[in-house]
């Protein structure tokens, strides 16, 4: 069974040339395409439908933007990963679109492979970051190094927040570091509560801020 996906931007002939492509990728088809997130909200909502296994969503948009759009399906549909796909290369457009929920980001002058990398990374692992959103990520994280006190991490800590910077699962993880599944629950506890943050992404900003993964 292919995977249903949602095209949401309101660029017409764009959208319809992604969803034509989109159509041409093994194990995708498009489901729908719409023109803001205002139309999204109607379409999930209305109860004739299943959601998407995965929704492509634009910034620029009228009526109802990528960013608000965003922040509904953070709290309404949290279970649909969305990847973001847009013109903007800004750092706060990127970080603001991660930080409230996008599993990845996209340009749309990105080659076909990369989107079927990004499509596939997503459903499988749960975020596909490029080096742009490591950069935006890192470079949103710049002002807050003043003042802040030093983190002391244990070696485990360290190999573990370098697998998380990887396309890999936690229990993907637990297999390399030799541990089980709890063990490694508990270090992302440990770590949320050390670095302060609430979130993978979270751990992320801080390997790369703190140059214990390069990007």
């Amino acid at each position: 069974m292919k995977n249903k996906v949602i095209i949401v931007d309101d660029h017409v002939l764009f959208a319809k040339g992604l969803a034509g492509l989109i159509d041409t990728l093994e194990g995708f088809q498009v489901e729908k395409v719409l023109k803001n997130g205002a139309e999204l909200v109607d379409y999930l909502t209305g109860g004739k439908t299943k959601d998407p296994d995965i929704i492509l969503l634009d910034v620029k948009m009228p009526i109802m933007d990528g960013l608000a759009t965003m922040k509904w399906l953070k709290k309404f549909r949290p279970d649909i990963p969305v990847l973001v796909i847009s013109m903007e290369d800004d750092d706060d457009t990127i970080v603001s679109m991660i930080k409230n929920g996008g599993k990845g980001y996209l340009l749309k002058d990105a080659e076909p492979g990369i989107l079927l990398n990004a499509l596939n990374t997503i459903l499988d692992k749960g975020y596909f970051h490029t080096e742009l959103v490591s950069k935006s990520l890192m470079n949103s994280m710049q002002n807050d190094e003043v003042g802040e006190e030093k983190v002391v991490l244990k070696s485990r800590e360290i190999e573990f927040l370098k697998w998380v910077c990887q396309e890999k699962t936690y229990k993907e993880i637990a297999e390399l570091m030799n541990c089980s599944t709890h063990t490694v629950d508990n270090y992302r506890e440990a770590l949320f509560q050390k670095l302060g943050v609430k979130s993978r992404t979270g751990m992320v900003i801080y390997a790369i801020k703190s140059g214990i993964v390069e990007v």
